[in-house]
C-alpha cells in the first residue's frame, strides 16, 4: 500500500466516525478488509480468542480420574488452586492455538478459491473444507488426510447451506 494509500485509509477512520466518508479512503478499506491476507489473519485472532474460551470451558468441565482427586486432596487449597489455573491456562491456550490455525488456513484458502473462481457459492467453502482438512492431517498420514477432507468439507456444506438458506 502507497503512503497515499496508507493516509487515505487512516483519513478513513475518521470520516467513517464523523459520517462523511471519502470515497477514496472508502475504497481503500474496502479493498483491505476484502485482501485474503486480511480475512486470514482476522480468522487467525477470532479462531485464537473463540478457542481460548472455548479451552478454558472445556477445562472446566473435565472430569479427573480417581487418582487425580488423591492428588488434589493431598494439596493444600492455595496449591489446588494454582494447579486448576495453570492446567486451565494451557488447555486454553492449546485450544486457542488450534482453533487460530483452523480458522486462518480454511479462511485463507476459501479467500482463494473464491477469487480465482469469481463466484461466490457453496462450492469454495466444500473446497475450502476439503483442502484444509486434509493439510491439518497430512502428519497422519492419506487416510487421515482422507478422513479429514471429507469431514471438514461436510461441515462446511452444512454450515454454508445453513447460513444461504436459514
Amino acid at each position: 500500500m502507497s503512503e497515499q494509500q496508507q493516509g487515505d485509509f487512516a483519513r478513513g477512520f475518521d470520516a467513517a466516525a464523523s459520517g462523511t466518508l471519502d470515497p477514496m479512503a472508502a475504497m481503500a478499506m474496502s479493498q483491505l478488509t476484502e485482501s485474503c491476507p486480511f480475512k486470514s489473519v482476522f480468522a487467525l485472532g477470532a479462531g485464537f480468542a473463540l478457542g481460548g474460551v472455548f479451552g478454558m470451558f472445556m477445562s472446566s468441565m473435565d472430569m479427573s480420574s480417581q487418582a487425580e482427586f488423591e492428588k488434589y486432596g493431598k494439596m493444600s487449597t492455595r496449591d489446588q488452586i494454582k494447579h486448576t489455573f495453570r492446567d486451565m491456562g494451557s488447555r486454553s491456550y492449546s485450544s486457542a492455538k488450534n482453533f487460530a490455525v483452523v480458522g486462518a488456513v480454511f479462511a485463507g484458502t476459501e479467500c482463494v478459491i473464491e477469487t480465482y473462481r469469481a463466484k461466490n457459492d457453496i462450492y469454495n467453502g466444500i473446497s475450502a473444507g476439503c483442502l484444509t482438512g486434509a493439510a491439518l492431517a497430512a502428519k497422519a498420514g492419506p487416510y487421515a488426510m482422507g478422513t479429514g477432507c471429507v469431514g471438514f468439507a461436510a461441515f462446511s456444506a452444512a454450515i454454508d447451506y445453513y447460513m444461504r438458506h436459514g
